[in-house]
């Protein structure tokens, strides 16, 4: 199976980005699977810091293996933004693919310190461990927004901090910030597709550049990003938007249904449908 590292490096030399996917139960890790068998894409599955105490960590594992073996296409496991580099450590541990550690709230010495300590562990552990870091604030939660979300000057990637970040640490993903923000504004997204080329001329070719909060973000933008240099792009808000939508439906249509799994039907099919629209836009199908 081509690893995940050689599966980013084609997609920035190609011009496309692998879709990246949260998910917190069998259900829907399933429903990215099977999208992305259909579509020829690789899958990339998140699980936040809530999604891995919802799931287990050895459950979120044994489950990518079972899935890779199931859909024969490359599956890999991410921890999405572990917010300590304990809770970094305990996916390294239970074998996950690749971990995204985000330090970004702290201040930068303690972010670096703490990404590169990360980065050492996991190479020691397993050498073929992808690990992200994080530089730059995103504001919003992973959630639809009732409000606006200001984006101030200082939250947004320095290209010149962004190289001593990474030839420091040794990360193998950088997520910059570069005018996204997690969940759906009620604003539309302002992207500096400039920064994130000023990023991309900064670092090494052999480390990905990474987009969170890719709900909500106008395709243009998305384009535009993709072109600049991103490789990876991050989707969690429209996929639990789409899944309740459709649980909610379910629920309404069938009051009398008692089997919980007959009650997944729409939410699974309308989370389906986001995943196959933004694979599309991401130009991650016949990938594999």
């Amino acid at each position: 199976m081509e690893s995940l590292s050689d599966i980013l490096k084609r997609a920035r030399t190609e011009g496309w980005a692998v879709g990246h996917f949260n998910a917190s139960n069998l259900e829907q890790m399933r429903v990215i699977c099977r999208v992305c068998r259909d579509l020829k894409s690789p899958a990339m599955i998140g699980t936040s810091e809530g999604e891995r105490d919802h799931m287990g960590l050895a459950e979120a594992v044994a489950l990518r293996s079972a899935l890779r073996h199931e859909f024969g296409i490359p599956v890999f496991l991410n921890a999405d933004h572990s917010k300590s580099v304990e809770t970094a450590k305990a996916a390294v541990d239970a074998g996950y693919d690749s971990v995204h550690i985000d330090l970004s709230a702290k201040p930068f010495a303690e972010n670096l310190a703490g990404t590169k300590e990360v980065v050492i562990y996991a190479r020691a552990k397993n050498a073929g461990v992808v690990v992200e870091g994080e530089l730059g604030y995103l504001r919003g939660e992973s959630k639809l927004q009732k409000e606006k979300i200001e984006i101030k000057p200082e939250d947004l990637t320095d290209p010149d901090q962004a190289e001593h970040f990474v030839a420091e640490t040794g990360v193998d993903r950088l997520a910059p910030a570069v005018g996204n923000s997690h969940g759906i504004a009620l604003d539309e997204p302002a992207l500096d597709i400039e920064r994130i080329r000023a990023v991309r001329a900064r670092v090494p070719e052999s480390v990905a550049l990474v987009l969170h909060g890719g709900s909500g973000i106008p395709e243009d933008q998305i384009k535009a990003a993709i072109a600049a240099g991103i490789a990876n792009i991050h989707v969690n808000t429209e996929l639990r938007v789409a899944f309740v939508r459709g649980l909610r439906q379910d629920l309404s249509e069938h009051p009398d249904e008692t089997t919980p799994y007959k009650l997944y039907r729409e939410a699974e099919q309308t989370m389906a449908k986001v995943i196959e629209e933004k694979l599309k836009l991401f130009g991650a199908m016949d990938r594999i």
